[in-house]
């Protein structure tokens, strides 16, 4: 038991110490609609359930979600994706702001946001419609801004990374916000980033990027493989990190596969395309696809979504519609896992990845890196509604302990465990920093630091984590009724450092502020009400009417403010730069202000008397 608790420290203290760390995500951004009905009868017309729809939500998916994970893992996660200026466009930037990410998408008008809208009743998907195609292509002027937005949101992150490396998670799924310029500049800027991982439908396309990390799933696994037994193609001039300019493929295939995100493990139909190749693999002993022994046509192109099978047979394991036959001869009880320990290195040379994790589903993931040695994990089946996203948070995680430093083995255990704990429920998948922790015993009530603390307290506290190397971001205010423009601005003042402190003005200081009738809710319930938001990490109480004091105390790497002025404005701002901090002004959200609410509270208690029936005869 003790060395099971010290190994969850050890886990707890590699999520800990990739807080803050910059990442930047590119790619296909959608969003994910959740429409939850019930249906009590069947349709007159056709034998099909009437739905009657009873609540709808949304959230950020693909490239989107992987952002959302990074940040509510701890990550300081920024957003550049081609989205459509259109209603799921405006819903699908509220799901980024709510989640801290730094959104720096870019709008085009007239391609529109990509959208998987889901029909369930009874926590069964029923159907699925999509909208958004890799044919919605950005114009010269969508990706030229594009590329601006890519060059701005790097240096945006180096500049407040305080020296500690870039990431770059790509995500690719083949609907067109990736087009060969920004492909191209992605591979020429490949050194700018520490550590890169990538997720892909068609790894293919992406050979001289060079990943740290690639994600595949068993499907995008096998394709590689079977475009790989007919060459790549391409030239020969060698990049600055070794691999060859002719190895980046920049067109993608003309019908991108969108279908399950694993092969389907069953009967393959009608062997159409299968071929037996011979000679056994060097280091498994099975046959080795394209083999140049290896007798017929090779691969004539991407597996068909009706073709992409897999066939477990008593002779092994058959992948149609690529035109080979993977593995003929390893015998009864073959399975993915397997398949995928004996090709991880054909995998790594195929993509130039330091680590290959192969994720199979509900079966986990098979991981490999440099030292040869496969890594297998488990994860729990749950229904298909529960997992939708689930890769994201492998992918979040994966790349946030590897960019930290982390072994191969903690990566992926880590990882492992942020995809398992997301399945719990229905929706698209995020894991937090938090769930995580509460998974290794050390979430914020083994931390021993409340949320509400004192001056002295705090001081000890923000020294711990100084001390860890996080950086401390600082803000104060009355905080008299809590609103959703007070919620955006705490979030986005999070995300600018690992730790936020918000200095709350005491009773008397308010009534000096904003007068007599001020504030509305005491300080206990103020204090309270911003200690719950997940955002906030410690609320300490101040006399004074300047938090200057407790500035000098804390030393805030960065502290901010709200309004719509520069940061010269502020009246710390001197301060505060004298002890070696940044100032940043955060704008309000319209028509969302405490005096505005309270005025509009105090308007409707007067109730007028005129026309007003007083319920007796005249």
């Amino acid at each position: 038991m003790a060395g099971a608790a010290a190994e969850e420290r050890r886990l707890a203290t590699v999520v800990e110490s990739w807080q803050g760390r910059p990442v930047l995500i590119v790619g296909d951004a959608m969003l994910d609609e959740w429409r939850f009905a019930e249906s009590e009868r069947l349709c007159r017309e056709a034998p099909a359930p009437v739905l009657t729809l009873r609540r709808r939500t949304s959230a950020a998916g693909g490239a989107a979600n992987t952002a959302v994970n990074v940040a509510a893992l701890g990550g300081r996660a920024v957003l550049v994706s081609p989205v459509g200026a259109d209603a799921a466009g405006d819903e699908l930037h509220d799901c980024l702001d709510r989640a801290g990410v730094w959104d720096r998408t870019v709008n085009q008008t007239g391609r529109p946001t990509p959208v998987k809208r889901r029909m369930l009743a009874g926590n069964q998907i029923l159907l699925r419609e999509d909208s958004g195609e890799p044919d919605d292509a950005l114009d010269d002027d969508g990706v030229a801004r594009l590329l601006t937005a890519l060059h701005c949101a790097t240096e945006e992150l180096k500049a407040v990374a305080a020296g500690r490396p870039l990431t770059l998670v790509v995500c690719d799924y083949g609907l067109g916000a990736l087009p060969r310029a920004v492909r191209a500049w992605l591979v020429a800027n490949r050194d700018r980033y520490a550590t890169v991982a990538l997720d892909a439908h068609d790894l293919a396309d992406w050979r001289g990027l060079n990943p740290t990390v690639v994600t595949p799933s068993f499907a995008e696994a096998t394709r590689l493989l079977a475009r790989a037994a007919v060459g790549f193609g391409g030239g020969s001039r060698t990049s600055a990190r070794g691999a060859t300019a002719g190895d980046l493929h920049l067109d993608h295939p003309a019908d991108p596969v969108d279908g399950p995100s694993e092969l389907v493990v069953g009967a393959a139909p009608g062997g159409a395309g299968e071929r037996t190749v011979g000679t056994p693999h060097p280091t498994s002993g099975a046959p080795s696809v394209g083999h140049p022994g290896a007798a017929g046509p090779g691969p004539t192109g991407e597996p068909t979504p009706g073709e992409e099978r897999v066939a477990l047979t008593g002779d092994g394991l058959s992948v149609t519609g690529t035109g080979v036959t993977v593995n003929a001869a390893a015998g009864e009880g073959v399975d993915r896992a397997m398949l995928a320990e004996s090709r991880l290195a054909e995998l790594r040379a195929h993509t130039g990845a330091d680590v290959v994790a192969v994720t199979l589903d509900t079966e986990g993931a098979v991981v490999g890196g440099a030292d040869g040695e496969p890594r297998r994990s488990h994860s729990t089946p749950v229904p298909a509604s529960h997992a939708v996203g689930a890769g994201d948070a492998y992918l979040a995680a994966m790349t946030l302990a590897l960019a930290a430093g982390a072994s191969l083995p903690t990566a992926a255990q880590l990882a492992q465990l942020a995809a398992t704990i997301t399945v719990s429920d229905t929706g698209t998948c995020v894991c937090r920093r938090e769930d995580l922790l509460d998974a290794l015993g050390s979430g914020p009530e083994q931390t021993g630091h409340p949320s509400l603390v004192g001056t002295e307290e705090l001081t000890a506290i923000v020294e711990e984590h100084r001390r860890a190397g996080r950086s401390i971001v600082f803000t104060n205010g009355c905080f008299d009724v809590l609103h959703p423009g007070h919620v955006r601005y705490l979030t986005q003042a999070r995300a600018l450092g690992d730790l936020l402190v918000v200095a709350v003005n005491s009773d008397e200081s308010v009534r000096r502020l904003k007068g007599p009738d001020r504030p509305v809710n005491p300080v206990e319930d103020r204090t309270a009400l911003l200690a719950a938001l997940e955002c906030v990490d410690h609320v300490v109480v101040f006399e004074e009417d300047s938090p200057a004091a407790l500035i000098e105390a804390v030393r805030p790497d960065v502290y901010v403010k709200g309004g719509d002025y520069p940061p010269e404005m502020v009246p710390e701002a001197p301060l505060v730069r004298r002890l070696g901090g940044q100032v940043r002004t955060l704008g309000y959200v319209p028509d969302r202000s405490t005096s505005a609410i309270i005025d509009r509270i105090r308007a409707q208690s007067v109730t007028p008397t005129v026309g007003r029936s007083t319920g007796r005869p005249a």
